[in-house]
């Protein structure tokens, strides 16, 4: 398939964990993906899988930091240059913050810089989208917001990243509703305990709400680029506004 005749997808936060795996799986299914991410070493190892995985994926590796505006202004028009368009954001790129750090405890140099990465760069990326999206032909696309169970239970000394994933909730109800006239849908996929870097301390024992460490079940994060795979390839008069994929086992139901 010509590249011209793909559908277009930027995954942000692409160079690890989630963002790698929804990279991976879009471009074996056929997607035009931009990776973007702090980091151009990460992001071209997850072109190299792609590739791997999928010998004619497109991949375009793109270094930008979600929290600055020109970053992401220059990743949206890099690919608007590439491609002429996008069909997709996967707004992935996040940061848990200082982990185990009480409340009281936290700097505000802290707290900013999970506001800034986790609402502030989802902010910036989904205007981004969304102006390109209203402004090209056909009109229309589709944001897909990584949340999290945070966005519906926290965890014990998780304010910052608790708050911005509530936050996102939001954001993506207000993106659903704005980009309504425009052919732009915007859905939410929260998730629990996929086997990342970030979740690497489940497998050894994590703090539980009655202050004791108990060690959670994981699950690939190829079952959530399954389901981000779904979700992106609906009719956009179609749209799955919010869905919840977690570990079966996971402490989430009856949490507390």
């Amino acid at each position: 398939m010509n590249a011209r005749m793909k559908q277009i997808a930027v995954v942000t936060g692409a160079g690890s964990g989630i963002g790698r795996s929804v990279a991976i799986t879009l471009a074996a299914a056929g997607w035009a993906v931009a990776v973007a991410g702090r980091r151009s070493g990460p992001l071209e190892e997850t072109a190299e899988a792609a590739r791997a995985a999928h010998p004619d994926a497109e991949v375009l590796c793109v270094r930008a930091d979600v929290s600055d505006p020109d970053d992401v202004a220059a990743l949206f028009e890099t690919v608007r240059e590439r491609y002429g368009r996008v069909d997709l954001l996967f707004n992935n790129a996040g940061t848990f913050g200082p982990a185990g750090v009480a409340l009281e405890d936290i700097s505000y140099e802290a707290w900013r810089s999970v506001v800034d990465v986790n609402l502030t760069g989802s902010f910036l990326c989904a205007q981004a989208a969304f102006r390109v999206m209203k402004a090209q032909d056909p009109q229309g696309g589709r944001i897909i917001n990584n949340g999290s169970i945070s966005a519906h239970v926290p965890r014990p000394n998780s304010i910052a990243y608790t708050a911005t994933k509530h936050a996102m909730t939001g954001l993506t109800k207000s993106l659903s509703l704005d980009g309504r006239p425009y052919g732009i849908a915007c859905g939410q996929i929260d998730i629990g305990n996929a086997a990342t870097e970030m979740t690497e301390r489940m497998q050894t024992g994590i703090m539980q709400a009655n202050g004791q460490l108990a060690v959670e079940p994981v699950m690939d994060a190829a079952d959530v680029a399954r389901t981000v795979l779904h979700m992106a390839e609906l009719p956009l008069g179609a749209n799955v506004q919010f869905a919840t994929v977690m570990a079966t086992a996971m402490p989430y139901i009856g949490r507390g």
